[in-house]
């Protein structure tokens, strides 16, 4: 009798983990899609001046592959490139300015800000200070790229008039991740799909949803736009601040729309499983707003949707149920199938599909430790500094 029940128990929890795998296909902004790409637009009478605003902090590993990439950029109207070297070490601004030198291009400005203030994460403080020097410049548009992001000759040109032509207040690309290493290959485009079924781009780009993200490597901005939401300072302490900026350009009344990129590509490696783990528990407990309410339904959530239907097979083979393996099985095959596109899309194997549970319990993993490091103290840690939650986080919510 007691191994009848936990049979049908395991069964029953297969069969909800099958039932939430059919909402998400269905309910979910068609998420798993991968054709929301740069909206349809056309060349404006008048190019629009913009400024390029590139926060950086000991990036001179990656800046010869990015930062020529913007210099070069076939844009027909003003365009000028800020870099602002946020307290490296490396000889970030020296390399900046070399690299200018040799390769020509748009004009290029370094800076530094020095140490950011209590209240700020080194970042923000440093798109604040460009913003500042591109205020002088009048620019209609602010162009908010990271130190890693190689940029197509033709991105701005094309960012530029997608926004002209929708109306659109930010246009953001989620930059094309490196997939080269085999971890890199497994772990990086779940990291997109798992955002994209956190933020479904189609609900991003619609007038009146309230869902509202960005993509921090490329974000154009409207600069009247980033005056009257406040940013950066309505989002100075975030360290998702790409989420932070669209929910406040949204709360302004601004559109945002959100895809992903055919010619924006992130160069910074991540070749072991330590690197990308580094790079996702550094924020995952933030994601969550440090709630440890949250934390838990996430583990369980994680577990019903992604863990069961494996572990369904499996005791359902076991113990020869087949309504649990069956059920199982379904979720199993639905999963993989909505996982098909962006593999596609990252132009990876596609027998990686079935193996996205155990991505998954990786991710599980990488949000415990997030947790488990803001409460040793150790809060999110990037690059030497150390943010702690910051005492009300009303600004990014």
């Amino acid at each position: 009798m007691g191994q009848t029940a936990r049979v049908s128990a395991i069964a029953w929890t297969a069969a909800v983990s099958l039932a939430a795998w059919l909402w998400l296909l269905l309910c979910q902004g068609f998420f798993w899609r991968t054709d929301v790409r740069l909206p349809p637009r056309r060349d404006p009478e008048e190019w629009p001046d913009v400024c390029v605003v590139v926060p950086a902090r000991d990036e001179a590993a990656v800046l010869s592959l990015s930062l020529p990439s913007l210099l070069a950029q076939d844009y027909p109207g003003r365009a000028e490139v800020f870099l602002v070297d946020d307290g490296s070490t490396d000889g970030t601004g020296e390399l900046a300015r070399e690299l200018a030198g040799r390769h020509g291009g748009l004009p290029l400005t370094v800076d530094s800000p020095g140490e950011p203030p209590a209240g700020w994460t080194g970042k923000l403080w440093a798109v604040r200070h460009g913003i500042g020097l591109a205020r002088a410049r009048d620019p209609e548009y602010l162009l908010l790229t990271d130190a890693d992001i190689a940029h197509a000759p033709d991105s701005l040109r094309l960012l530029v008039a997608a926004a002209r032509t929708g109306g659109f207040d930010v246009v953001s690309q989620m930059a094309r991740l490196r997939v080269e290493s085999r971890w890199e290959r497994l772990v990086v485009p779940a990291f997109v799909y798992f955002f994209a079924q956190l933020y479904p781009f189609r609900r991003i780009g619609r007038k009146g949803s309230r869902t509202a993200a960005a993509a921090g490597g490329c974000v154009l901005l409207r600069a009247g736009t980033a005056e009257r939401a406040r940013i950066p300072d309505a989002i100075r302490h975030a360290v998702i601040d790409d989420v932070a900026l669209a929910r406040a350009v949204k709360a302004a009344g601004g559109h945002v729309w959100l895809g992903l990129a055919d010619r924006v590509d992130s160069v910074r490696p991540y070749p072991g499983l330590h690197d990308l783990w580094r790079m996702v528990s550094r924020s995952a407990y933030a994601q969550l707003r440090h709630n440890p309410l949250l934390l838990l339904g996430t583990v369980a959530g994680l577990t019903l949707v992604y863990l069961v239907p494996p572990a369904a097979v499996l005791s359902g083979a076991v113990a020869g149920s087949a309504p649990a393996a069956l059920a199982g099985a379904a979720a199993w095959l639905v999963m993989t199938a909505t996982y098909l596109p962006m593999l596609r899309y990252y132009r990876v194997p596609l027998r990686l599909a079935p193996l996205l549970p155990f991505t998954a319990f990786l991710y599980l993993l990488m949000t415990v430790d997030s947790a488990v490091r803001h409460y040793r103290g150790r809060g999110a840690a990037w690059k030497g500094r150390t943010y702690a939650r910051p005492g009300a986080v009303a600004d990014e919510g």
